[in-house]
């Protein structure tokens, strides 16, 4: 789904009450069957850990290696065993056609690619839903393009709901739906 309007609508709002991270004030907001109004942190935490998140600054951790960035989500779902990790990650970055910049750290890869470890970050866990915040903002036409399709092809093999939050007009055709906010 995408989510379009104008500068100043509440797009990046309605995402981040949706995500959790933002409290929900008043009124009532229910994502992945839970209540977000009033909800204790264990429970919110819970809810958390089935959304993956894509931002339009990708946030990658200069520190850390494509692999380290995307391995990073792994720790936050206990469930998953750490012997995967390492399957995992490779798989999920292979799958974005990084399979040869693995090792390779965000300040020696393209904003094209730094997005994609972006995107293998969110999807790594299998996340019921992901939550793009403006994925093309800073990327030319084509990268922009090769990144939706990724985005859209990742989440339809793992079955996963996507909420895209754009300006970007030249990408509408990806969604099966659009909301005007």
């Amino acid at each position: 789904i995408i989510l379009a309007g104008p500068s100043g609508s509440g797009k990046t709002t309605l995402l981040s009450l949706i995500g959790g991270l933002r409290s929900v004030q008043a009124g009532s907001l229910k994502v992945l069957g839970k209540e977000l109004q009033g909800i204790g942190k264990h429970q919110l935490t819970k809810v958390r850990n089935q959304i993956g998140f894509i931002f339009q600054h990708n946030n990658l951790l200069k520190c850390l290696s494509a692999a380290g960035n995307v391995r990073m989500s792994l720790k936050l779902h206990p469930e998953i065993p750490k012997r995967e990790y390492r399957q995992r990650v490779t798989a999920i970055l292979e799958s974005v056609g990084l399979s040869d910049k693995i090792d390779s750290y965000p300040a020696f890869l393209s904003g094209g690619q730094q997005q994609r470890v972006a995107i293998a970050r969110a999807l790594v866990a299998q996340p019921k839903l992901v939550l793009a915040d403006e994925p093309t903002a800073a990327l030319d036409s084509k990268t922009g393009r090769d990144v939706v399709d990724a985005i859209q092809r990742l989440a339809k093999e793992t079955n996963c709901s996507v909420l895209l939050v754009t300006h970007d007009n030249r990408i509408l055709d990806i969604a099966d739906r659009i909301i005007q906010i």
